[in-house]
């Protein structure tokens, strides 16, 4: 009896002790949790892989605030938004030369609102035409918007953060200009007035020539920009020369192929590109078919889509850009970019039809 009555307090006590554990656990356990919300620490770039533009763009940020640099083309541009918001450590989020169609503009709106709820810095930089509505709501969300359709990428980085970035920066934002024909706008002119015209001419063509034949080596294109980012000119990167003679002979032999295989229509000219970028080819179709715009497309297997570049004269006075944006969109794919160079990704069954629809709309 004695002992049946000593061990019923010796359970309470044994009850409270408990209780008291659980509850002591439980702040600390909170503590935890926001330590691991708080902490973010990743500076990440992704910017457009496919000319020096977009390449020069990321050299530029990544010399300015360092982090990593991720090179996207357009149709893989969400994705690669989608993983890198996903990241509980990303801090800054700076997206360069990817500009926006009626297909994704949305979704992009979307991205950068859970973004910016998460507390994740994100600077936008783009000289493509953009939706003014889309504009007002990245703005509202306070996306930093550097926007200016009057200038190249790099153009607009270096003269937002000159102040970060080397006295070298300045010649990387001029070739950049000259390779997406903007080297006569305000800033970036001043820019090439720096250099010997000749000198950053030849540069902006090894680049340019370096990135379009390594589009299938993402390894080397990340070699690029860290190359550009340590202030090294075009031709002082190994092997740059030689890699751009072997372009140049590939192109020689485009031009033949072009006289041969290319088409007309009234306001267009066109072809389909087998074994070479489109965008590499598409100046030759507008120069040898006579027309105002020219156009050129190659077939994406791995996507099921077709990769549309299109050109413009100077004679051109419509803004092929806008017309490609909403012709894409209609189709089921995206478009867009500048008054005289845009692209496009078109589904390939209807690539007939775009190349149909897009002459009329010309007239």
């Amino acid at each position: 009896m004695v002992t049946k009555k000593t061990t019923k307090p010796s359970r309470k006590k044994t009850t409270k002790k408990t209780i008291a554990k659980k509850t002591t656990k439980k702040p600390h356990v909170k503590k935890t949790t926001k330590k691991r919300v708080t902490k973010k620490t990743k500076v990440v770039c992704i910017s457009h892989k496919e000319d020096a533009d977009g390449i020069s763009s990321a050299a530029l940020i990544r010399q300015a605030f360092g982090g990593d640099s991720i090179l996207v083309d357009y149709p893989g541009q969400m994705e690669a938004i989608q993983q890198v918001a996903a990241d509980e450590k990303l801090k800054s989020l700076y997206i360069c030369d990817l500009g926006l169609s009626k297909k994704n503009q949305d979704e992009f709106v979307e991205l950068m609102k859970t973004l910016r709820k998460n507390k994740v810095s994100v600077t936008y930089i783009d000289h493509h035409d953009i939706d003014p509505d889309i504009v007002k709501e990245l703005k509202k969300i306070k996306v930093k918007l550097i926007h200016d359709i009057n200038e190249c990428t790099t153009v607009q980085v270096y003269d937002k953060f000159k102040s970060k970035l080397s006295d070298h920066s300045s010649f990387i934002a001029a070739c950049a200009a000259i390779t997406d024909y903007m080297e006569d706008r305000p800033v970036g002119s001043k820019l090439l007035q720096i250099y010997d015209r000749q000198f950053a001419l030849i540069n902006a063509t090894v680049l340019t020539y370096n990135i379009v034949g390594h589009q299938k080596d993402p390894d080397y294109l990340l070699y690029l920009v860290e190359e550009l980012a340590d202030s090294k000119f075009p031709h002082e990167i190994p092997n740059t020369f030689e890699f751009a003679q072997i372009q140049v002979e590939k192109l020689a032999q485009m031009i033949a192929k072009v006289k041969k295989g290319m088409k007309t229509m009234k306001n267009i000219g066109h072809m389909e590109i087998i074994d070479a970028g489109a965008s590499g080819a598409v100046n030759f179709v507008l120069g040898l078919s006579g027309k105002d715009v020219g156009v050129a497309y190659k077939e994406r297997v791995d996507h099921g889509i077709y990769a549309v570049s299109v050109r413009g004269s100077r004679n051109c006075t419509v803004h092929l850009g806008k017309i490609v944006n909403v012709l894409a969109t209609e189709l089921g794919g995206s478009g867009g970019g500048h008054d005289k160079a845009c692209g496009a990704v078109i589904p390939k069954p209807k690539i007939k039809k775009f190349l149909t629809e897009f002459n009329k709309k010309l007239n």
